[in-house]
Order: C-alpha cells, then structure tokens, then sequence
C-alpha cells in the first residue's frame, strides 16, 4: 500500500499551523536581545510537545542553545540520527514603513504567510516538528534517532555557537545534518545547497579634525569623508576587480568535480533582474567569470554602509570630521576572517591610509561538503519525490552565510540544505513571506527524507 505523504503533511501542517504563527509573533530580534528566553522556552517547549526530550544550555554564554531529540520508533533504525540545524532569532523589522501588514502578526495574504522570520528561519524548524509529529501519529513511531541544534545568534554571526559544539559534540552527534534554509530559484526549482560561503565585516573609520568645519576651508583643508572615499575607492576599480594585494591569492582552487557542479548549476540573469528591479547590469558582465562561479566559487568586497557629514534636509556647508563605513567581505576556502583582516590592514597601510581605522567586527569561515557522499544523494532523492524529477538542483555552496563550519569541525557531518523559501521570500526585507504551498511540500520532503535516510 503507498502511502499519501502529501496528504498528510498537508493535514498536519494545517493542524498545527496556529503553533507556527504562534512561534512568530515572538519579536526575537538577537540584535537588540528581545523576547530571547521567551523563545527559546517555546522552542523547548514545542519539542516536549512534540513527544522529544529538551533542554535549554545556556552556560556558555551568549543567547542560549536550544537541544531536541527524539528516539527511533521500535520498527525505525536506531542507528541511525539525523540533525536539524535552526535558528529561532530573527532580523529587525525597519524599515517599518514599509511593511503592509505587522511585522510580528503573521498573516496569510494571497496565499503567503507574511511575518518577519517566517522565511528565516521559524518556518522551517515547524516543518521540521510538523513532519515527526506526522510520522509518529501515523507509522506508530520515527524511522531513525533526530536531533535538533536550534540557536538564537544566528542572525548576529554564531559568535558563541562553536563553543556550544565542541563542549556538547557527544550530545549532538549525528550520522548527517540538515541545515536552516533551502529556497526554491525563479524556475520554481528547490536548491539544495551543500555548503556556505564565510564572511568577514568590518568597520573603517577616519577621524579628520577635532571638530568639523566650515566647508569654505575645504579649499586647503581634507575632511573625514574624502579620505574614507579615496581608501575605499582602492578596493575595487571601476570594472569591480579586487584590487587588494594579496587578496585572490588566498583562494583554494576548487576540485575539477566542483568546476563541474558548478557550470551545470543554472542561473537565470534575467530573473535576478526582475526580481530586484536592478538598475545596472551585473557586475559580472565585466568580470572573467560567470555570474554562477561568482555566486558559489568567489568571494566578494561590498561597502554595506557609508555615513558621514550632514544628511538631514536642506543644506549645511561643512566639512565633516568623521566617516564610517561598513565593509562586507564574503568568503570562499582559503578565506579566514583574521587573515582577510591583515590584508586588508595591510592593503590600507601601504596606499598611504595608515589613520583609516580597521575594526573585524564578526567573522565566519566558509564550509563546503564533500558531495561525493551517499547523504548527498539522499537528500535529492528524496526531495526529487515531492518536487519533481526535473525541479531539484544541487548547489555547490549558497552565496550566503551560516555557521555551518563548526558542525564540519566538531560533528564531522555531512551537511545539505532544504527548506520552504521561494525567491520572492525577501529574508531580511519587509514583507518578508514563504507561500503556503511551500510549507506543505517542506513538511512532505522532511517526512519523505527520514525515511530515506534511515534505510540501512
């Protein structure tokens, strides 16, 4: 007899779906440390409710570390667990104005859930709780052991996560992990990806003068604003090549198998132009490379913010004493974020902006999973039963960023991401949204992947 999954996962999540807006009218916005004990006792309270064992391990520091685990039912194969990597903190809702509904009062609009956190990352984690309460209810018990790391310092960098990891690694030993996110790309393809770039940020600052100045005086005087331009400016010319001394140098040549997996990844141009209302042609136009090896094989040097002088409205004539800008540098392997720092240290020193003040503010090495592994193979079958033969892709890496290295390190997990984004979920963004449908086939490609994985 075979089995509805579909149907299934579709009752279930249904049933349950007021637990998740539940989950996302909690504003646990990391940076500004709001509603985090509130969440994370929801989190450990979903699981226990779910029929798992939970804990909150919060003695390392920082916002604390939710632990799930649920035992393989008496037909399952308890040799077996899988891990769920989560995170329950959220981005901040500004711009406010810009939303159409609260940010923090889930609502269905036009068949999307729309809430911040919706897409990054609550939604995934109830998929992944709706998908065992589904298995158990129905199969009389789970497949195999799971396994849930949920944080809530995600969306400030992890900067504690690898201490949780290596005191807890026995506690959160795996055969195999499956990470946060996973979207599906303007064809309507789920793209699993199979590793992270890393990211150093930094802050650079010039202080010009004690105070600032009348800007008649800019006929003999610098200011603050000119300076941090011009040593920015050496970054990267005009047709957006790196220009830091031995910058590309540090990059790890990618295998042949990785070159392959890479040409054959698809990319719509026109979709990502569309889609952001881009003004200006790619930058890869001009470049030596594709734009699919930029996305997955090279890092990046992006200004993420300027300030200086006087912005307000109208005019005021002065020549500000400051400027500050914020500087994000993606990472690929070879890449670590203290090494990034002295070149860039370096780089500065050498073209005369020894007084631009350099600052690593958070730093995250990149991570890339052997995808010759069976797991890999596991996680695209399974997916290809719920969306297609022709609808699963597999990405080398995603051009974003996780804390994904620390579980390679302390685990020694394969890792690959699924989840119930679409392009048009705007993480991070107002109006942020997944569509329901999109949750429905998550919570199907959970129940369909532990029983995949499980096999022995």
């Amino acid at each position: 007899m075979t089995v509805d999954y579909k149907a299934i996962a579709k009752d279930y999540a249904d049933k349950y779906m007021e637990d998740l807006f539940t989950y996302l009218r909690y504003e646990t916005v990391s940076a500004q440390g709001r509603e985090i004990p509130e969440t994370a006792n929801f989190v450990r309270d979903t699981i226990i409710e779910a029929g798992g064992e939970s804990e909150i391990l919060g003695d390392l520091g920082g916002h604390p570390v939710v632990y799930g685990y649920f035992k393989a039912g008496a037909n399952g194969n308890s040799d077996k667990t899988l891990l769920f990597y989560n995170h329950y903190d959220v981005q901040p809702e500004d711009p406010i104005d810009e939303w159409k509904t609260n940010p923090f009062e889930p609502t269905v609009v036009d068949g999307k859930i729309v809430a911040r956190g919706v897409s990054d990352n609550k939604a995934n984690f109830m998929s992944r709780i709706v998908a065992v309460k589904a298995i158990q209810d129905t199969e009389g018990g789970l497949p195999c052991n799971v396994k849930f790391f949920v944080e809530g310092e995600e969306e400030i960098g992890s900067p504690n996560i690898d201490k949780y990891l290596e005191t807890y690694a026995d506690k959160f030993s795996a055969d195999a992990c499956i990470w946060e996110s996973g979207s599906k790309d303007s064809e309507e393809r789920m793209v699993i990806s199979a590793g992270v770039k890393g990211i150093a940020y930094f802050e650079a600052s010039v202080v010009s003068a004690d105070i600032d100045i009348h800007s008649s005086q800019a006929a003999v005087i610098d200011n603050g604003a000119w300076r941090l331009v011009h040593a920015l400016a050496t970054l990267r010319d005009a047709d957006n090549n790196i220009t830091v001394d031995g910058f590309k140098e540090m990059r790890t040549e990618p295998t042949d198998v990785e070159k392959e997996s890479v040409a054959a990844f698809p990319y719509n141009e026109a979709a990502t132009i569309d889609t952001y209302g881009l003004k200006h042609p790619l930058i890869t136009d001009g470049l030596d490379y594709s734009a699919q090896e930029a996305l997955i094989l090279y890092p990046t040097m992006t200004i993420s913010g300027l300030l200086s002088g006087y912005t307000g409205q109208g005019t005021k004539t002065v020549l500000p004493r400051k400027a500050m800008a914020k500087i994000d540098v993606r990472l690929v392997p070879g890449y670590e974020p203290k090494t990034v720092y002295d070149v860039l240290r370096k780089h500065f020193d050498n073209h005369g902006f020894k007084d631009v003040d350099l600052e690593l503010l958070t730093g995250v090495k990149p991570f890339r999973t052997d995808i010759s592994d069976p797991f890999t193979e596991q996680v695209i079958n399974s997916a290809k039963e719920v969306y297609g033969e022709e609808n699963v892709i597999l990405e080398l890496n995603s051009a974003g960023t996780g804390p994904m290295y620390g579980f390679g390190k302390y685990l020694n997990v394969p890792i690959l991401g699924a989840g119930t984004s679409w392009v048009e979920s705007g993480a991070h963004a107002p109006n942020e949204n997944i569509r329901v449908e999109d949750y429905y086939q998550g919570v199907e490609h959970i129940i369909q992947l532990l029983h995949t994985f499980s096999k022995k």
